[in-house]
């Protein structure tokens, strides 16, 4: 299908933009700028170069895709890029920036929804499916796993990561690495306990999900997890332990860790 766009906005000649992608008034598209099939550009946003973005994205009025990194040793005619998978919603004010590294990539996934002035710095990495709340700020070189809800408001120093299936409370400030599949909040942020709702909409019950519960227990207590049974989502855990943090981990409550989870 052809596309619709507003005699008023600007789109550079060498854009490429997918079919049956609609470009409201005002829009600016830059040069080196790839857009799939089925994307929507709402009023006055403003898509930087080098800045590749697959189908069925909606960009709502007022959001800047790929401006230059906020990094003060960037030299502007670095070509980097910020790369989007499909179907994302991005609202209104939201802003995510190129890489500072020449020929990297900021990334962002697919399926995420990230709202009103929520922000992704430059080299970072954002897994599907995942959530920002209003307000949600991350710094350079921070990794999100799939699945992840970050709440209003929350902030994340520069090379923290957090886990997938992990949600993070709002008005949380995060300056260590977040631990997949848990729920985390406070100030001084620290782990409390499994994202059990997360989780169960999942599908990760039953016996999956003692097996994660265990081992939160046990990394509360500092012990192995070698003697658990290798589940999917234990495995992918101890992967996610293996890399080296930059960061370190956030603490545990002191208190017992207490199951809130039902199977029904």
């Amino acid at each position: 299908m052809a596309n619709s766009i507003h005699p008023s906005a600007y789109i550079a000649a060498d854009a490429v933009l997918g079919d049956n992608t609609r470009v409201g008034a005002f829009a600016v598209i830059e040069s080196n700028v790839i857009i799939g099939a089925n994307c929507t550009i709402g009023a006055q946003a403003i898509i930087q170069p080098f800045v590749k973005m697959g189908d069925g994205n909606v960009v709502h009025p007022h959001v800047v895709l790929g401006d230059l990194p906020q990094d003060t040793s960037f030299k502007a005619e670095t070509v980097s890029w910020l790369q989007i998978g499909d179907h994302n919603v991005f609202r209104e004010g939201f802003t995510a920036h190129r890489a500072s590294v020449a020929n990297a990539a900021t990334s962002i996934g697919s399926g995420g929804y990230f709202m009103n002035n929520s922000h992704v710095a430059h080299d970072c990495v954002i897994g599907d499916k995942t959530i920002f709340a209003n307000n949600v700020a991350i710094g350079g070189f921070v990794e999100v796993g799939n699945n992840v809800f970050m709440g209003g408001n929350v902030v994340a120093h520069q090379f923290c990561r957090i886990g997938a299936y992990a949600i993070v409370q709002g008005t949380t400030g995060l300056n260590m690495d977040v631990i997949p599949f848990t729920l985390v909040g406070g100030r001084p942020a620290r782990h409390f306990r499994l994202n059990t709702i997360g989780l169960r909409r999942a599908g990760i019950t039953g016996e999956r999900y003692k097996v994660l519960e265990t081992a939160f227990r046990l990394l509360r207590a500092q012990a192995s997890l070698e003697e658990l049974k290798d589940t999917p989502e234990l495995m992918q855990l101890k992967q996610w332990l293996a890399v080296k943090s930059k960061r370190g981990l956030h603490g545990f409550m002191s208190t017992t860790v207490k199951s809130r989870h039902t199977d029904e």
